[in-house]
C-alpha cells in the first residue's frame, strides 16, 4: 500500500464509499464527488484493466476506449506490478 494515499481524509472516503448498497447509490454519491470526467476518466482505466485482462491489445483497447497508449502502459503497470486490486475486483466480478 502506499503509505502517501493512507490518510485520515481517505479512509474517511473509503468509508464513506463502503456505506453505498447500490449502483444508483454509487450514481448519486460519485456524481457528486467527481466531475464527468474524473469519473469517466476511472471507468476508462477499469474497462482497459478488463480489456488487458482478457488479452486485447493496445491498438484494441485504443481503439475501443478511446484510452491513450500511455494510459494503456499505465495500467497493464499496476495489473502486473501493483497491489493486485484489480484482481480482487475481477475475482469478486465473477461471482
Amino acid at each position: 500500500m502506499n503509505k502517501k494515499i493512507k490518510t485520515e481524509a481517505v479512509d474517511h472516503l473509503f468509508d464513506a464509499i463502503l456505506c453505498l448498497e447500490n449502483r444508483e447509490e454509487c450514481y448519486s454519491f460519485f456524481e457528486d464527488l467527481c466531475t464527468v470526467n474524473e469519473l469517466l476518466s476511472l471507468s476508462q482505466r477499469f474497462e482497459v484493466a478488463s480489456m488487458l485482462k482478457a488479452g486485447n491489445t493496445y491498438m484494441e483497447i485504443a481503439e475501443k476506449t478511446g484510452a491513450s497508449t500511455a494510459t494503456i502502459s499505465r495500467v497493464n503497470r499496476s495489473l502486473n506490478y501493483g497491489n493486485d486490486g484489480y484482481e480482487m475486483i475481477f475475482s469478486r466480478l465473477k461471482k
